[in-house]
């Protein structure tokens, strides 16, 4: 019996309750798979990393929950609040998203410009980021599908992150090799602060691709 059932309808989350290994939900939807160091090229956006660090090292002591809601508020929200105010970058919070029966669900963070011609895509989880993987893959593939995305020359890698609040981690998806790539490699914040959020605004930084006449 395949792991995953083509009869039946699965939301992102339901892929990362029912603990599938990324490499298997990759071969179900015909995508390569491979797990590596990942070297993100990093935007060099001006911010005040200094208050968010302090923002952030003084709340952790504090959360005593592991609720995701709980962490994504308390965590991840000084750092998507930096992006806004820095930035022309737009972010859509819970956004529902519906490509198929398979791929759907809510995306925790969509990040974009120009009304989607870049996007970014990001996924809180409380602890479990091995399976987080999972369910950000089926975002990823769901994002490359998706008939609103920007096409594969206007954004020919996708760029996504699955974190726990205070440890950050990366994939790509290469669009035209069908490709996904999980970072093995974490980051801490807020000792990487600069870091993580270099790599989340490096892809919706980039110039737009001229349109043919």
């Amino acid at each position: 019996m395949p792991i995953i059932n083509p009869n039946e309808p699965y939301t992102f989350r339901r892929y990362f309750d029912l603990k599938i290994d990324p490499i298997d939900l990759a071969q179900y939807f015909e995508y390569d798979y491979q797990k590596q160091r990942l070297t993100l090229p990093q935007a060099h956006v001006p911010f005040d990393a200094a208050q968010i660090t302090e923002r952030i090292e003084r709340t952790l002591p504090q959360i005593l929950s592991s609720n995701e809601q709980t962490k994504r508020e308390m965590l991840v929200s000084p750092i998507v609040r930096s992006i806004l105010e820095h930035t022309s970058v737009q972010i859509r919070i819970e956004y529902p998203l519906k490509v198929t029966e398979q791929l759907q669900g809510v995306v925790d963070y969509l990040l974009s410009v120009n009304h989607l011609s870049q996007l970014v895509v990001i996924e809180a989880k409380n602890d479990d980021l091995d399976y987080g993987f999972t369910q950000l893959l089926a975002e990823m593939i769901a994002l490359d599908q998706w008939e609103r995305s920007p096409s594969v020359d206007a954004q020919p890698t996708l760029l996504g992150a699955v974190t726990t609040g205070s440890v950050w981690q990366f994939a790509t998806l290469d669009r035209r090799a069908k490709r996904l790539v999980q970072g093995v490699n974490s980051f801490r914040v807020p000792e990487e602060l600069d870091t993580v959020i270099g790599a989340l605004l490096y892809p919706l930084t980039q110039p737009q691709p001229q349109q043919s006449a």
